[in-house]
């Protein structure tokens, strides 16, 4: 089966490596354009891109104005299908229906629930306790095409959703070869996605980064676990502001005291109260350094009990 794959981020790369090792022809990888980041802003390819490099792939860059340009090398490639994993750009016609079996999307969620550009943040940050990957062939909408395939996968109670998108990522992989592997001999049936159920996550920005202390234990957990690597939890401790790299719940218990306050401090970390039961803080960072262990970070920066947290 001849293959053009469309991809962007870490999420996108063990799909494409598991076509490669799975010996599928691909004679195209089509990503997003090389963008500045880090420190420095240089100009840095996106991950699939490099590994595309390093498998001896041809790619293509998809940028703004490239969309005649793109469909007509891809077509031209006549293949089976096109793999869409985390791409970055909504496919038009004729691209979703001239290849024989569609555009096929792995997308991060069990759809409907958390179509959109960031499901397993917003999963968590609901207090989703199960997640899991869906196969599916793509329209002209926002994740709304019918599902070929899903997998369930629990998202344990203290993971980032750095390490559940990690796993999805290895599991949407292998759900799509397998999927693949089918599809010739007819035996997938496609299954139209019930809209009653849909739920969206939009991209996420840094306004979410605020911690709300007023709500419950568990809700600024999971907003802490949800958000993390990007765009992290902040929390201003007097004028400074402090980035939360790592907490755990510490009591479910309502303590009596003002959202925010620090209740005390010791190796185990920094306990804090919420609107219902108290957050241990143990990894804080300053913005621009490198996060640290609580118990590093009190080395240089005082942090007492009674002072207060706010958003």
């Amino acid at each position: 089966m001849k293959i053009v794959f469309m991809g962007s981020p870490d999420f996108a790369v063990p799909t494409l490596q598991a076509l490669v090792e799975n010996r599928f022809a691909i004679p195209l990888v089509v990503t997003q354009p090389d963008r500045r980041a880090g420190r420095g802003r240089k100009m840095l390819p996106t991950a699939v891109k490099i590994a595309a490099r390093e498998a001896g792939l041809p790619t293509m860059d998809f940028g703004k104005g490239d969309r005649r340009r793109v469909t007509e090398a891809v077509l031209a490639h006549e293949p089976d299908a096109v793999v869409v994993v985390a791409f970055g750009h909504i496919l038009r016609r004729p691209l979703l229906s001239t290849p024989p079996y569609g555009c096929i999307n792995v997308h991060a969620s069990l759809l409907p629930r958390w179509r959109g550009v960031s499901p397993v943040q917003f999963a968590m940050m609901h207090g989703d306790t199960w997640t899991g990957v869906t196969v599916m062939q793509m329209d002209e909408g926002v994740d709304t095409g019918p599902v070929l395939a899903q997998r369930s996968v629990p998202i344990g109670p203290e993971e980032t959703a750095g390490e559940v998108l990690a796993n999805l990522a290895g599991q949407g992989a292998d759900l799509l070869i397998h999927t693949l592997r089918k599809l010739p001999h007819g035996l997938l049936q496609p299954t139209a996605q019930n809209d009653d159920g849909a739920v969206y996550a939009p991209k996420l920005t840094k306004t979410l980064s605020a911690v709300r202390w007023d709500r419950h234990v568990v809700t600024v957990h999971n907003q802490i676990r949800a958000l993390s690597p990007w765009p992290g939890t902040t929390s201003f401790l007097g004028e400074r502001i402090l980035k939360i790299t790592q907490a755990r719940p510490h009591s479910l218990l309502s303590l009596g005291k003002e959202p925010g306050t620090v209740l005390s401090v010791g190796a185990e970390g920094v306990e804090v109260a919420c609107g219902e039961g108290s957050l241990m803080l143990t990894g804080l960072q300053v913005p621009g350094k490198r996060p640290l262990p609580v118990a590093e970070f009190l080395r240089g920066f005082e942090i007492l009990p009674g002072d207060v947290f706010c958003s």
